[in-house]
């Protein structure tokens, strides 16, 4: 797929943008405060946006998106396994460890720039 279709399939842009990520987002803050609510507020967030990364690798290549994604459902997986309490959660430790693997993963794009699928 050329760059430029790349560019205007990516889900990272636009309504999709703010559907798929931002609002997820919004509600993984507004779980940290809100212990009784975490689990069906956190779960769905983190797979919507494991779905989405792993649906914009897919479609357009996205470099991030290849680390997002997967990142996002183990993410799910560890709260649904916290809310067994078969493993500890810290919502604080949780979130930034989630923040800094995001962060390192759209920095990987600095050098391998934003799309792996060829021109």
């Amino acid at each position: 797929m050329p760059q430029q279709s790349c560019k205007t399939s990516d889900l990272a842009r636009g309504w999709s943008a703010v559907l798929l990520w931002c609002l997820p987002v919004i509600a993984l803050v507004f779980g940290s405060y809100y212990q009784r609510a975490r689990l069906v507020i956190w779960i769905p967030a983190l797979v919507v946006m494991g779905v989405a990364c792993l649906a914009n690798a897919a479609r357009c290549g996205r470099v991030h998106c290849y680390v997002a994604g997967p990142l996002f459902l183990l993410a799910a997986g560890y709260v649904a396994l916290s809310g067994f309490r078969l493993v500890p959660m810290r919502p604080g430790i949780f979130l930034n460890v989630i923040l800094a693997v995001a962060v390192l993963a759209c920095l990987a794009e600095i050098p391998f720039g934003k799309y792996r699928k060829s021109t």
